[in-house]
C-alpha cells in the first residue's frame, strides 16, 4: 500500500505485567480505530514509547498490529535507533513482516551533523522497498532534520513523506516550498492540523487520535472539503485534548483517556509516572466533551 494520507493515530504499546505485550487489548484498540474510520496505524511512534521498549517487545507490537489490521489500512511501523544498523535491522524485520511503510526516527545521545543524519535516514531507506515517513521533532531529537537535510533526502525515491513536529508553520512551507513536488507533509498533532491541510498537507500522524480517532476523521473530512469555516469550529474544541496533553507525558495521558474508556493499556512503562488523580479528573472532562455533539 502506498499515497499515505488522513488520519495514522500513533498506537500505544500495551504490555502485560511479565511484559508481553498485550495482544487482546492492541488487537480491539486496532478494530476500534479502523472502525472509526482511521486511515492507517503507526505502531512504535512516540505514544508508542519506543525508547522504552525492548527489541522483542518492539517486534511483537508490530506483529499484532499486522495481524489485527488484516490489510484494512495501512501500517506505517517506526524504526527508532542512535546506530544506523540497528535501525536498518529494524526496517528490514517489519518489511519482511508485511508493514506497509517505515516512519524512520532517529535517536541521538551524542549530536551528528548533517552528513551523519542524511546517511541515517537514507540507509534506512535503502534498506527497505517500502515508502519511508520521516520524523522530525526538534523538542525531543538532539540532532534535528534540517531544511537542507530534508531536501537531500528528498531526492531518495522512497522517501516520500515528512512529519514535522515543530508545530512552526513558517517551517512547514519552507518544506513544501522545497521538496512539495517530492515529499508530502504529514502534521504531528490535532492542534495545528487545520492549518497544515490549509497550508497543503496531506494529514496527520499523532497519538491524540487514539482517543478521539471519530472526531479527528470528521476535521480531515472537512479539510478535504474545504469546508474551513465548519473546521475551525472544530478544531477549536479539539485544542483542549492538546492542552491536557502539553501539562502531562504524552504516552502517560494518552494510556490513561484509553484506560477511561475501557482499554486497559496498563500505565506507562518506568520510568515515567502515571498520571495523577486530578490530571485523570481533567482528562476525563476534556473525553466527555468531545464525546458530546
Amino acid at each position: 500500500m502506498s499515497g499515505f494520507k488522513g488520519v495514522v493515530p500513533y498506537l500505544v504499546s500495551p504490555l502485560r505485567e511479565d511484559g508481553r505485550v498485550d495482544r487482546a487489548v492492541l488487537t480491539r484498540l486496532v478494530d476500534h480505530l479502523i472502525e472509526a474510520g482511521v486511515h492507517g496505524l503507526t505502531p512504535l511512534g512516540s505514544t508508542g514509547e519506543f525508547a522504552y521498549l525492548t527489541p522483542a517487545q518492539r517486534h511483537e507490537v508490530v506483529e499484532v498490529t499486522l495481524e489485527a489490521a488484516r490489510g484494512r489500512v495501512p501500517v506505517i511501523a517506526g524504526v527508532a535507533a542512535t546506530a544506523t544498523a540497528d535501525a536498518v535491522r529494524q526496517a528490514r524485520d517489519y518489511a519482511a513482516m508485511g508493514a506497509d511503510g517505515i516512519l524512520a526516527i532517529l535517536e541521538a545521545y551524542f549530536p551528528i551533523d548533517e552528513d551523519g543524519v542524511v546517511a541515517y535516514f537514507s540507509a534506512v531507506a535503502e534498506a527497505v522497498d517500502l515508502p519511508v515517513v520521516l520524523y522530525t521533532n526538534p523538542n525531543f531529537q538532539r540532532s534535528d532534520l534540517s531544511l537542507k537535510a530534508i531536501e537531500r533526502l528528498a531526492a531518495i525515491s522512497n522517501i516520500g513523506y515528512v512529519k514535522d513536529a515543530s508545530t512552526n508553520t513558517g517551517r512547514l512551507l519552507s518544506i513544501l516550498d522545497r521538496v512539495g513536488d517530492r515529499m508530502a507533509v504529514f502534521a504531528a498533532s490535532s492542534h495545528v492540523t487545520t492549518a497544515v491541510m490549509l497550508l497543503g498537507g496531506v494529514g496527520w500522524m499523532a497519538g491524540p487520535a487514539c482517543l478521539v480517532p471519530e472526531r479527528s476523521v470528521a476535521l480531515y473530512d472537512l479539510c478535504v472539503a474545504k469546508r474551513w469555516d465548519e473546521a475551525m469550529v472544530l478544531q477549536r474544541r479539539m485544542w483542549r485534548i492538546n492542552q491536557v496533553f502539553a501539562r502531562y507525558a504524552l504516552a502517560a495521558a494518552i494510556k490513561t483517556g484509553l484506560e477511561l474508556q475501557g482499554f486497559p493499556v496498563g500505565p506507562p512503562i518506568p520510568p515515567q509516572a502515571p498520571i495523577g488523580p486530578a490530571g485523570r479528573d481533567e482528562i476525563a472532562r476534556v473525553l466527555e466533551d468531545l464525546a458530546n455533539p
